[in-house]
């Protein structure tokens, strides 16, 4: 199944050409500027490439760029945490911290087309938030009375996918399911972990057979830095976001 279209476009001083991949995940790319998996994304996302050039008669290097034109409702990341070092003739370990978030909004990765599509979903996540912080402000006790009755019957949510790609993002805003991590300094050897969200801030570790409840600062633990687990591959799913039901006490 595609998960990702990347919208590729090759630029130099003398031709401009673009492309369309599919990507199953995107790539977060690691060195010494890259602190935050946003950074790695971006940077992942532009490369310098040597090409024949039919104009020059000869090799030019031209400047890749990728954006993203379709989300999946669940986004896989691969951190890019091996490279072959070629005189241990080994596959090396990057051990580097890489901050990642619980929650991730890919937006900024996409095309401008992607964006305008994504803007529709994303007020409804601003007009919720803003019925949230008048509730608050509106000096009623609370937990009010829209808690109560929420708690009472099973909340909606609105789509979270296109109408016609089912599958699709249609928000681009995520929430952090699963990691994978790996111990060790070697992709030959070591030993892999999953972590998977159960509810709330409770996480469960399947390690082996052995499973574990740990929290969310467990799991945002797993960043890298070390020889503790690392963050090797991270699954976001889909931001719900709640269709704000009035009661009748709002209403009043």
């Amino acid at each position: 199944t595609v998960l990702l279209q990347m919208l590729k476009a090759v630029v130099s001083t003398q031709s401009t050409g673009k492309s369309v991949e599919k990507w199953t995940q995107l790539r977060c790319h690691i060195n010494t500027d890259v602190r935050y998996m946003q950074l790695g994304l971006t940077m992942g996302l532009k490369e310098n490439i040597e090409k024949t050039s039919a104009t020059l008669g000869r090799n030019a290097v031209y400047v890749k760029t990728s954006n993203v034109n379709r989300l999946p409702s669940y986004l896989t990341i691969n951190f890019i945490r091996f490279f072959y070092k070629e005189k241990e003739n080994i596959n090396a370990k990057v051990l580097k911290d890489i901050k990642f978030p619980m929650e991730y909004d890919a937006f900024e990765l996409c095309t401008p087309e992607l964006k305008a599509k994504l803007t529709p979903a994303r007020d409804q996540f601003e007009a919720l938030r803003q019925k949230k912080i008048e509730k608050e402000l509106s000096g009623k006790n609370i937990k009010n009375k829209h808690d109560e009755e929420t708690e009472k019957k099973e909340v909606k949510h609105e789509p979270c996918s296109f109408p016609d790609d089912i599958g699709s993002s249609n928000s681009g805003y995520y929430q952090l399911q699963a990691v994978l991590t790996h111990q060790g300094r070697s992709s030959s050897s070591g030993h892999y972990v999953a972590w998977v969200k159960h509810k709330e801030d409770n996480w469960i570790k399947c390690d082996d057979e052995k499973l574990s409840i740990v929290k969310d600062e467990d799991v945002l633990k797993l960043s890298g830095g070390g020889d503790w687990h690392v963050a090797y591959t991270l699954l976001y799913g889909p931001k719900r976001c709640e269709i704000w039901e009035e009661t009748e006490e709002e209403k009043k």
